[in-house]
Parts: structure tokens; C-alpha cells; sequence
């Protein structure tokens, strides 16, 4: 799979920054609350795969396509 180490960077990069910054990141935030009162253990650690997974796909698509425009 092309980009799998900008995938895994940006997914770590924004993991670590979700899990670090002191106040909430959205859409993270956004999705804990819709899960409900039942994780509120678990709402820093979810929100932040969340956030890493969002933004991580986000820009890995943004790469894939730049990568594709400057390869045609």
C-alpha cells in the first residue's frame, strides 16, 4: 500500500498531540460525546485514536492524490 509510513506518521503525530494537548480536539471530543456517559474512563484515550485515525486518513488521502497528480 503506497504512503502506509505518511499514514502511520500522521496517525501517531496526532495521537501523541491529542493525548499532550490540555484542552479538547475535535471531531475526537465530538464522537466521545455521542458514545455516551458510559466511557467517560476512556474519553482522553478514545478521543485521541480518534483524532489520529481521522486526520491520519485525511492526510494520507492528501498525499495520495498529490503523489498521483505529480507522477501523471
Amino acid at each position: 500500500m503506497r504512503g502506509t509510513r505518511i499514514l502511520l506518521v500522521f496517525f501517531f503525530a496526532f495521537t501523541a498531540a491529542t493525548l499532550l494537548m490540555p484542552a479538547p480536539m475535535f471531531p475526537g471530543n465530538v464522537l466521545c460525546t455521542f458514545l455516551g456517559a458510559k466511557i467517560q474512563i476512556y474519553v482522553n484515550i478514545l478521543s485521541a485514536i480518534f483524532n489520529g485515525v481521522i486526520y491520519g486518513v485525511a492526510l494520507w488521502l492528501v498525499f495520495l492524490g498529490i503523489s498521483k497528480k505529480l507522477t501523471n
